[in-house]
Formats: C-alpha cells, sequence, structure tokens
C-alpha cells in the first residue's frame, strides 16, 4: 500500500538516502522519532493541515536522520532534516534541480542560528500575507534562541505598508530616501497594537535602492523575496544588491528566492523576448539566491507540481523549525 502521493516514483531515492544512514526504510524512520518521543507527522499537520501526505513523512525520514547522527541542537538538525526533504524531491524535478529540500533545511538552520538577527519579507502581495507565518516561525524559533529573533516585511508601496501595518497591528515605518545624500530618513513610526505584532517592522519603499538602504538599517541577516508583484522590479533586484554591498562589507547574507518554479508570468513589457523571458523571475532567484524555493507559498498542490513534496514554502519553514525545536527539546 502506498504511503503517499507519487510513492513508487519516489521511494527508491529514498530508500537509498535512508540506508545510507542505517535505516532500513520508512517504518524504522516512525519508530526512531517515535522513541525519542516526537510525533512528526503531528507537528507537521498543525503547521499546514492541508499538506500532503507525503510532506509528513518527508519530516519523519529527516528526523530519523538526525536523531541516527545523535544530533540534539535544533540548529545542527533543521539542516540535516533538509536531507529527508531533498529525498523526496522526484528525479529530473525542477525541485531536485533547484536543491530546494537541502535549501529549506539551511533555511530553518539560519533562522535558529544566534547569528541571525534579523528576517525579512521582501514582499509581493503573497510575503505579505506570510507574516502571520513568520510570527509562528519566529516563536518556535524563540524557544531555543537566547536573543529572540526580528522579524520585518520590506516592500514596494509606502500606502500598501501603512493599510497592511493597520489591518494586521504591525508597526509600520516610512521613510524618506535622500537620494542626492544616499541617506535613509525614518519620518514616521507607528504601531497598531500591542506585543508581539507590533514587534513586526512593516516597510514601504519607493524603489529598489530605498529598499537596499531599509535592509542596511534593519541589519537584514535572512530574507525570503516574495515572486509575484514586482518580482522583476522590486523584490530580486534588491535581494542582489544587497547581497553585494553585504559582501563587500564582509558580512553574512542568507537570501532566499521563492515562487513559482513554472517561470510565472510577468506584465507584457517583460515578454518581448518571446519564451526566453517566461522564467525571468527563476533566472533572476538563482543570481542571488543561496537557496530557492519552487512552487507557491502557500498552495500544496502547487508544490507538488515542482515535483516536491504537497506543503507552502512558507508553512514547510515553519513546520521545519518547529521539528527541529522539538527534537531538541526531547533530547
Amino acid at each position: 500500500m502506498a504511503l503517499f502521493e507519487g510513492y513508487e516514483r519516489r521511494i527508491d531515492k529514498i530508500n537509498a538516502v535512508l540506508a545510507e544512514h542505517g535505516i532500513k526504510d520508512l517504518a524504522e524512520a516512525k519508530q526512531i522519532s517515535s522513541d525519542a518521543g516526537v510525533d512528526v507527522y503531528a507537528l507537521v499537520k498543525e503547521v499546514q493541515p492541508i499538506c500532503f501526505e507525503n510532506a509528513c513523512w518527508a519530516y519523519i525520514a529527516g528526523a530519523a536522520i538526525a536523531l541516527k547522527k545523535g544530533q540534539k541542537k535544533a540548529v545542527e538538525i533543521a539542516s540535516t532534516l533538509g536531507i529527508g526533504l531533498q529525498a523526496f524531491c522526484i528525479p529530473g524535478s525542477v525541485a531536485e534541480n533547484r536543491k530546494v529540500g537541502i535549501g529549506h533545511g539551511n533555511l530553518a538552520a539560519r533562522l535558529l542560528s544566534e547569528e541571525t538577527k534579523c528576517f525579512a519579507f521582501l514582499a509581493g502581495h503573497e510575503s505579505f500575507a506570510a507574516a502571520e507565518g513568520a510570527i509562528g516561525i519566529a516563536k518556535s524559533a524563540n524557544r531555543v534562541r537566547t536573543e529572540p529573533l526580528r522579524v520585518i516585511l520590506n516592500g514596494l508601496g509606502k500606502d500598501a505598508a501603512y493599510i497592511i501595518s493597520r489591518v494586521n497591528g504591525f508597526t509600520y515605518v516610512k521613510t524618506q530616501y535622500d537620494y542626492a545624500g544616499s541617506i535613509l530618513n525614518i519620518v514616521l513610526e507607528k504601531s497598531f497594537s500591542i506585543g508581539e505584532r507590533a514587534k513586526v517592522r512593516c516597510y514601504g519603499a519607493d524603489d529598489v535602492r530605498e529598499g537596499v538602504a531599509i535592509n542596511h538599517l534593519e541589519l537584514v541577516d535572512v530574507s525570503i523575496t516574495g515572486n509575484s508583484t514586482n518580482p522583476t522590479r522590486f523584490q530580486h533586484p534588491v535581494a542582489g544588491t544587497y547581497k553585494k554591498e553585504c559582501l563587500e562589507l564582509g558580512r553574512k547574507y542568507f537570501s532566499v528566492a521563492s515562487g513559482g518554479g513554472t517561470g510565472r508570468t510577468l506584465h507584457p513589457d517583460n515578454m518581448a523576448a518571446g519564451p526566453a523571458s517566461y522564467g525571468l523571475t527563476d533566472t533572476m532567484g538563482r543570481m542571488h539566491c543561496d537557496a530557492q524555493f519552487a512552487g507557491s507559498s502557500s498552495v500544496p498542490a502547487h508544490v507538488e507540481m515542482m515535483g516536491f513534496i504537497g506543503m507552502g514554502n512558507n508553512p514547510m519553514v515553519g513546520a521545519s523549525v518547529a521539528v527541529a525545536v522539538a527534537l531538541q527539546q526531547a533530547a
């Protein structure tokens, strides 16, 4: 009986990866995590109840490998979870080519690392919506971090940033960029709640230069680009420029390129070259990223279509952090 979606296309690769770590099969992997006192399946379902079965089993595989290695720290476990996720990528798929599973593990490890102070969504509309997930990620990570992880949103449009802050209870930060002096000035800060939500700082930006300056102001260590609204005019150029400048400053910056593995449709202005320009967002992401996602931020079926597991990319980040933290606390 098939345990999950796409079983026949995946199982040989999965068994080979498990065997490399001294694990006979997925049944043994499940037993290993159960013996450690962690219900990995339930944890993953709790993060995104509509995720596919293969997502739960991918985390079970990764957790078992981490336990077999004797890892006890969440930051190490998170990275190893990526091995389990990568094992579930269908051979020859977009997800396998991009090594999305390994990328997810490395991202979760960075969020759990004390070296990472600030996590930013370089936002299209879908990443603004994912701020809810960011709050959850920070809450999980902070259970094992000594210094709380800061979360910001940095996106195109000051009006949009104000509205999103008001709706969600974030702190709106209005900036004015001095283009002649290359100086970013804060002209207004307004919190729309108190407590946890108010800690999320939400910025609007007029253009790429201001977006890069906002990242420098907040000393962003890790970011995820949106891949929907203005990817070619804001998110990817901000991440790429900021990465170059961080390298010049000798600072570590982990850049994640999110979004559609099929290239997504772009504005007609960007389609003049015909089919060659269709995958431009994919190409731009590869130019700056340390990890690249494939498929939707939130829709399991779209991520599955990319040859990965059936779970939205943003919930997957939450699941990676949650499972790693649970395994550390159970150790």
